[in-house]
C-alpha cells in the first residue's frame, strides 16, 4: 500500500510539473502558418509583401526557361487555395482533370490588380474560418491547411527570388 501511495504521489507531482497551460492549442498552429505565409513576417516574406508594389509587366517577366512569371506562380496559388477553400466550406468544386500547368496564367493590367486582391482575400477568408472551425474540421483539415501553407511559401520564396534576380527588392 506504500508503494502504491509513493507511487501515485510521484506521477502527481511530474502531472503538476508539465506545463500544459503554455502549449499552443491544435488550431493555433494551421491559423499562425496561414497568418504566416499571408502577412506575418516570420521566418520568410509573406504573399502580401512579395507582390506588393508589383507592375504587371513586371508580373508577366519571365526568364528564357520554362520557369513561371509571378503573375503565374500567383494565379496558380489562386487556383489551388480557393479550390482547397471551397471544399473546405462544403461548397461544390468542379472537379479538375486538367493538367497543373493550366493553373499559371499570364495576367493584363487588369487581371493583375484583381489577381493580388483575389489572393489576399483567399488568405484572409482562410485564416478567419480556420479560427472558428470547429475541433473536428481542424482535426480533418489540418494536414491540408499546413501543405497549403508550405505551397504557399514556396511558391513566395520563388516570387521573392525573381524580384531580387531583377533588382524590384527593395
Amino acid at each position: 500500500m506504500k508503494q502504491i501511495l509513493i507511487l501515485v504521489g510521484i506521477g502527481l507531482s511530474i502531472l503538476s510539473c508539465s506545463d500544459t497551460k503554455n502549449m499552443p492549442k491544435v488550431k493555433s498552429i494551421p491559423v499562425e502558418q496561414l497568418k504566416n505565409t499571408h502577412t506575418n513576417q516570420e521566418w520568410f516574406v509573406p504573399t502580401k509583401k512579395a507582390i506588393e508594389g508589383l507592375t504587371v509587366e513586371q508580373s508577366n517577366w519571365k526568364d528564357s526557361t520554362e520557369n513561371h512569371s509571378i503573375g503565374e506562380l500567383v494565379s496558380h496559388l489562386i487556383f489551388w487555395n480557393e479550390m482547397n477553400l471551397k471544399s473546405f466550406k462544403g461548397e461544390e468544386v468542379s472537379e479538375f482533370n486538367g493538367e497543373n500547368k493550366e493553373t499559371f496564367k499570364k495576367n493584363n493590367t487588369v487581371d493583375w490588380e484583381i489577381a493580388k486582391q483575389r489572393l489576399d482575400s483567399i488568405q484572409i477568408q482562410w485564416e478567419i474560418l480556420t479560427e472558428k472551425a470547429t475541433d473536428e474540421q481542424i482535426t480533418t483539415w489540418s494536414m491540408e491547411i499546413l501543405n497549403m501553407a508550405s505551397h504557399t511559401a514556396y511558391h513566395t520564396g520563388q516570387i521573392v527570388y525573381i524580384r531580387k534576380r531583377n533588382g524590384w527588392w527593395n
